[in-house]
């Protein structure tokens, strides 16, 4: 009988555990991602291809759907930002697309993103 009461809240519980630890495990990713990207839009010679190929290699090491994530690269192409001028890498991916649960209970409608900036390393 107690437990037909608490079991409902406990499974609750234990699928919002799964969903958040999951929602910040991607968020690590698509970080790593992004800087990972940012560190090749900065470099001479860089295009915006390389640096979303750099972007969804990482994301599929760590089992993250790169189909299902937005890349920007900021400007476009990264050579358009002249000596020591901002490249910003923007990294987007609803979690509906990432979550281990069928139908997110919590997040479904939230979306992801993490952008990291680096000045371009040129020479002048």
């Amino acid at each position: 009988m107690e437990f037909a009461i608490v079991a409902p809240l406990f499974f609750l519980l234990i699928f919002g555990m799964i969903e958040y630890g999951r929602m910040v495990m991607v968020q690590q990713v698509i970080t790593n991602a992004s800087r990972e990207g940012a560190r090749r839009a900065v470099l001479d010679g860089a295009t915006t291809t390389g640096v979303v190929s750099a972007v969804n290699e990482i994301l599929d090491s760590a089992a993250v759907d790169s189909d299902a994530a937005d890349v920007i690269v900021s400007p476009d192409p990264p050579e358009n930002a002249g000596f020591g001028g901002a490249v910003t890498v923007t990294v987007q991916i609803p979690f509906a697309k990432v979550s281990w649960l069928p139908s997110p209970m919590y997040l479904g409608s939230t979306t992801l993103e993490a952008k990291t900036a680096m000045r371009r390393e040129t020479v002048q």
